[in-house]
Order: C-alpha cells, then sequence, then structure tokens
C-alpha cells in the first residue's frame, strides 16, 4: 500500500516539520510513501487529482500551512483548499487527510508542528489515514 504526501512549499519550515510527523507514524506502520511539494496549499487539491488519476495510491496526506495576513487572501486560500480537498475526496472515494495549518500567527504554527510531539498535524493526519485504510472494505 502506498501513500501520497503532498505539502506545501510555502510556508516551508512548517511544513518540512509536519512532512517530518507524517513520515514518523508511516515508518512506524512500514507503509511506503511519496512525497510531492507544490509551490503553496492552494495547489494541493490539482496535485491530489493528478496522483489519484495515477492509481498509485490507497491514500493522500495533504500538508500546508496558510498564515494570516493583512489581505482577505487568508480567507480565500483557506476556503478554497479546504473545499478542493473535500470535493476530490469525495468524488473520487479516496481518503486525503487535512494537514493545513489555518494559523493567525507563527507561533501556533509552530505549536501544530512540534517535531517532538503527539500533536504534530502531519503526525494525527498520518495516523488517522491508517486508521482509515484499516478500516476500510478492499476493493
Amino acid at each position: 500500500m502506498q501513500i501520497a504526501i503532498i505539502a506545501s512549499q510555502f510556508n516551508k519550515k512548517i511544513c518540512d516539520r509536519l512532512i517530518t510527523g507524517s513520515k514518523k507514524a508511516l515508518d512506524k506502520a512500514g507503509l511506503k510513501y511519496e512525497i510531492f511539494a507544490v509551490p503553496g496549499a492552494f495547489e494541493i487539491p490539482f496535485m491530489a487529482q493528478k496522483l489519484i488519476d495515477s492509481k498509485k495510491f490507497a491514500g493522500i496526506i495533504a500538508l500546508g500551512c496558510v498564515i494570516k495576513g493583512e489581505t482577505d487572501h487568508y480567507k480565500a486560500v483557506c476556503e478554497g483548499v479546504t473545499y478542493g480537498i473535500q470535493k476530490v475526496s469525495i468524488e473520487n472515494r479516496i481518503p486525503i487527510m487535512f494537514g493545513v495549518l489555518m494559523c493567525h500567527d507563527i507561533s501556533n504554527a509552530f505549536e501544530r508542528s512540534a517535531e517532538n510531539s503527539k500533536h504534530n498535524k502531519g503526525y494525527e493526519c498520518a495516523n488517522g489515514l491508517i486508521e482509515i485504510l484499516q478500516r476500510s472494505p478492499q476493493k
């Protein structure tokens, strides 16, 4: 069983910590994975669809970090990536775990991506995906 990790390169330091969390959980479970980089969170749904079309992956972990700024761009990106990931997952019947942090400041992002914590969102998403795949009927 192969897992895809899609990670935004925007706010890269945070996203790298999320990747580390996901890898830790997947390695512990003995699962294989590939990591795919996208420029920002908004591009995650497109990449998820392309990976699903490849029929290589049993599930996807979507990782990113959007930090609120002074404009409405934050709201548009958050809503777009949330809707896009949900739509791709439901329409294709493939689990996509939502590990896109939406934070008001950088300190909150660092808390949710702590490398030595079970509260690392990447770690949580990988464990959630493992649980869903174990409970899902096989095709």
